[in-house]
């Protein structure tokens, strides 16, 4: 099947259809020679995991959050220019005028916090330069059913909600804050970035990862372009498609390939590949719930629901895995509402991950009570 027959079970996804192309393997590829989880040590008072140059000095809630605020369930992490992490936690509904987003300093020393407009729903978050400036696109699901950009001191610039033009949307949809689990309903929950240089231009791609199953495309000036996906078994359809990400690594040898898009179709377990016209390219399977991704020189990670941060290479290939702890899940009843039965250098549910340009780890958790935890590099 083309990648154009997938586009969507009729014209109205796409305003300006994607190119059409033949996927490049319609096999699913899985990840072969699966590492063994890294080995965890004391060493001088401190938890270190990985093997060799992937070995990280653990520091589990590394951000110091102030008494008067509180988290539910940290979602994503994202860092600017001057070394600030924003973190962004769902949040209680009912807590209108408390934050959903925080941020801190290099040391995790508490800086402000704002966004009470996504509590209950803060779920993505991304930084982007945009000339000489920064700026923040936040995913809201549950009852917020938006996406907007924001400065880095929390002015909202612009905010959407449901794209209607896209023609999967239920009546009513882009005004409705009433979560809607279904296929004709809208919660985003992450945002990808495209450079003038790419195909179809600039813009971004955003995941309705929870709500449509379908990948959107938006120009600069966040006017939705057109879709692709949809719900499916694979190969250019999704189970949640929960994350997302241009990998601009160059291959193995150090040439030069096309940028492509990742997806992380969650509920498969598996990261799809695409060209940025929508053309499906590959799958990788073998994952536990992947959730969101990220790169670093030749590295990408993939946070895991299922206990576990992996490293890929350039082939998608697994380098290592860091905290995995799949067993304790199915041992420990709710393991993540019992932060006193949590190991030191195991991650109980990682949601969300970025490096920071020393290679560095933050991993949010989707755990009750928040946890953000930094890998330094040893």
């Amino acid at each position: 099947m083309t990648s154009a027959s997938k586009m969507r079970d009729g014209a109205a996804c796409s305003r300006r259809t994607f190119v059409a192309g033949v996927a490049v393997s319609a096999a699913a590829a899985g990840l072969t020679a699966r590492p063994a989880a890294a080995r965890i040590r004391r060493l001088a008072g401190e938890t270190i995991i990985g093997e060799g140059e992937h070995t990280f000095r653990v520091k589990h809630h590394f951000p110091q959050l102030p008494d008067r605020f509180t988290w539910q369930t940290t979602h994503n992490v994202a860092l600017d220019s001057a070394g600030h992490l924003y973190v962004i936690h769902e949040g209680r509904k009912e807590l209108k005028d408390h934050p959903a987003i925080f941020v801190f300093d290099a040391n995790g020393a508490f800086v402000r916090a704002f966004g009470s407009e996504f509590q209950g729903g803060g779920h993505g978050i991304e930084v982007r330069r945009e000339g000489s400036e920064e700026f923040l696109y936040v995913c809201g699901y549950q009852g917020v059913k938006a996406f907007a950009k924001l400065t880095l001191e929390g002015e909202i610039v612009w905010y959407r909600k449901a794209p209607m033009e896209s023609g999967v949307y239920a009546e009513g949809e882009d005004i409705s804050t009433k979560p809607t689990w279904n296929r004709q309903g809208f919660l985003p929950t992450n945002i990808t970035f495209l450079e003038e240089s790419d195909v179809g231009g600039g813009g971004f791609f955003l995941a309705d990862g929870y709500g449509s199953f379908r990948i959107h495309r938006y120009d600069n000036a966040a006017r939705w372009q057109s879709c692709f996906g949809g719900p499916g078994e694979g190969e250019g359809t999704f189970a949640t498609p929960h994350g997302l990400w241009i990998d601009r690594r160059p291959a193995a040898d150090g040439s030069a390939r096309e940028p492509r898009l990742v997806v992380t179709d969650r509920a498969h377990d598996t990261l799809q590949i695409f060209g940025l016209d929508g053309s499906y390219q590959q799958t990788i399977a073998g994952f536990g719930l992947p959730a969101n991704i990220d790169t670093w020189k030749n590295l990408l990670v993939v946070p895991e629901l299922k206990a576990c941060v992996t490293l890929l290479d350039e082939d998608y290939q697994p380098v290592i895995q860091l905290g995995r702890a799949v067993a304790r899940l199915g041992e420990v009843e709710n393991l993540r509402g019992q932060p006193d039965k949590w190991l030191d250098g195991e991650f109980v549910h990682p949601h969300d991950a970025c490096f920071t340009p020393e290679g560095d780890l933050f991993v949010a958790e989707w755990v009750a009570t928040g946890r953000v935890t930094k890998l330094e590099r040893v």
